[in-house]
């Protein structure tokens, strides 16, 4: 048997997904991920088993998830699972309960989810029950903002009131990652609760140091790689995630090659003598009706000294967002998005599915950011504060030099 004082700081990971989440966790020691669940669901129309997440956490983290629907699952059964594992290390509680429920019937980015309050939100609720049969030292949750200041907001307080019932003391807010490091501008939803410590948040972690406002744009995340020009479908033979999907048709490739480098977007082209070919039916109507909206957005290219838009699910076309390369006539690869998203350079993405893959990286939390919460957990538990040089993803986008004091 281990000495007490050696053993690992045990986690889990529930709606694991790639383990965006799981990373920040498994990169510092002495935390040990020991289990995960995650449903792999796809699409809508492809239903569960079909997003393939769970090949890309268990080639990460070497834990391979259980393929389970958390609505069906019940405290004592995820218990039945977790106690297990615990045993394993010789351990008799959890450290670590990582919560990402789905956000899609959250998000404002469906115009729906205010007027109808979807079966998926109650999971944020399930998660709380989760916690009762747990009783885990510390408890994450991360989801769309509208999860703390949404229309359905209930079930985000029913989850705190209930942490707090059982004696958690609980910090929820909506924050812009982009604050803290994410070359990307995204805001997310964080709460953070802890069962033997005062609670801390991110901003508490960056007390007293500055970010240098150059480290969270497209260019300092992703301009060394693009030395070498890289067409759309081809694929570097030194990283194969350094892919992005060729174009459906020779007018696809002359559409994205016609708009502006460096934020330039489709409403360029209406002026051009070939906008009637170029243009899709859809940008028609917006200029018949001269109501753009965000719609510009759509084959829009990413500015170069800017952060990049929100990393969305469905990233994986041009025509889903501003999603085009700055200069390259192609959507951004999958590496590339991946460091927007605050994944480090050695992360893998096995599945052979091109578009699952910008799945995995759309429906995670940024690593870059995990890791900052883990080192806030682990400042939680000992008392130590830690260093910028220690709550630095390595091999991410942030460096330490991106931070100084304040």
């Amino acid at each position: 048997m281990q000495n007490s004082k050696e053993l690992p700081w045990a986690v889990i990971d529930l709606f694991s997904g790639c383990g965006g989440l799981s990373y920040g966790f498994a990169a510092r020691e002495p935390f040990k991920i020991i289990a995960a669940v995650d449903a792999q669901k796809g699409k809508p129309c492809t239903g569960k088993g079909t997003l393939d997440c769970n090949l890309t956490y268990t080639e990460n983290f070497g834990v391979q998830p259980f393929e389970l629907d958390i609505s069906a699952l019940t405290p004592t059964g995820l218990a039945d699972l977790v106690n297990p594992r615990l045993a394993e290390f010789g351990l008799k509680k959890l450290t670590v309960l990582l919560c990402a429920p789905p956000c899609t019937d959250f998000s404002r980015a469906k115009p729906t989810n205010h007027l109808i309050d979807f079966a998926n939100n109650t999971l944020v609720e399930k998660c709380a029950d989760f916690v009762e049969e747990l009783m885990p030292e510390f408890v994450i949750l991360e989801n769309a903002r509208e999860v703390i200041m949404g229309n359905h907001a209930y079930h985000y307080r029913n989850f705190v009131d209930k942490l707090e019932r059982l004696g958690y003391d609980v910090s929820g807010e909506v924050i812009m990652f982009t604050k803290y490091g994410l070359p990307q501008v995204r805001e997310r939803s964080v709460v953070v609760a802890s069962k033997t410590a005062e609670v801390r948040n991110l901003d508490d972690l960056w007390e007293g140091y500055r970010l240098d406002p150059g480290a969270i744009t497209v260019r300092h995340a992703i301009g060394e790689m693009n030395r070498k020009k890289l067409a759309a479908g081809e694929c570097d033979p030194k990283d194969p995630a350094q892919v992005s999907p060729g174009f459906s048709s020779e007018l696809s490739r002359r559409r994205i090659a016609a708009i502006p480098q460096d934020g330039g977007s489709w409403v360029s082209l209406i002026n051009r003598p070939d906008a009637d070919e170029l243009l899709i039916d859809s940008m028609k109507r917006r200029v018949e009706k001269q109501d753009f909206g965000s719609h510009p957005d759509v084959y829009g290219r990413l500015w170069w000294e800017r952060p990049a838009v929100t990393i969305k699910r469905e990233c994986a076309h041009i025509g889903n967002g501003r999603y085009a390369h700055p200069e390259q006539d192609r959507l951004l690869t999958v590496r590339e998005m991946a460091t927007l998203q605050g994944f480090p350079k050695e992360f893998s993405f096995p599945s052979r599915s091109v578009a699952n893959r910008y799945r995995h990286i759309g429906d995670s939390v940024p690593p870059l950011i995990s890791y900052q919460l883990s080192a806030l957990v682990k400042w939680m538990k000992t008392g130590t504060r830690p260093l910028p040089e220690e709550w630095v993803l390595p091999n991410s986008s942030l460096k330490v030099a991106d931070i100084s004091k304040s």
